[in-house]
């Protein structure tokens, strides 16, 4: 089998093993803050969570195809870790701000509903206050 077969084989399967590792790992742990975000709504937060797995393996699956590809042939076993170095650390990187991108904005939102939470009065405004005795 040619080297560069040998090298898109191991960079696929170890990529998409990444992929999966962190959508899971993602899923897992972001549900809990999810539900935060979401006031609670359990239900909303499984669905927002399966959307964002969904978007996330599309994104960096589709990412790991159109990076597969490479102008030189590996001409020896030394090739094969000098392009697997290249072609996982970039697969890693984008893994890496897609995480990163997906928390800055589910803390926007979450910041967002604390300060709308902050802005109602705790009690009705009862439309007039009594003046005080003796100003």
């Amino acid at each position: 089998m040619d080297r560069t077969v040998i090298t898109y084989v191991i960079y696929l399967v170890v990529s998409i093993a990444l992929t999966i590792w962190v959508a899971r790992t993602l899923s897992r742990n972001g549900r809990v803050f999810l539900a935060d975000v979401l006031r609670g709504n359990e239900k909303l937060a499984d669905a927002v969570n399966h959307l964002l797995v969904v978007g996330f393996y599309l994104v960096n699956l589709g990412f790991v195809a159109l990076y597969l590809s490479d102008d030189e042939t590996v001409g020896d076993t030394r090739g094969i870790f000098e392009a697997l170095s290249t072609k996982v650390g970039v697969v890693l990187l984008v893994l890496g701000v897609m995480h990163l991108g997906n928390v800055y904005v589910l803390n926007r939102i979450r910041r967002r509903g604390v300060m709308e939470r902050e802005q109602l009065p705790p009690v009705e405004p009862q439309g007039w206050v009594a003046p005080a005795a003796g100003v």
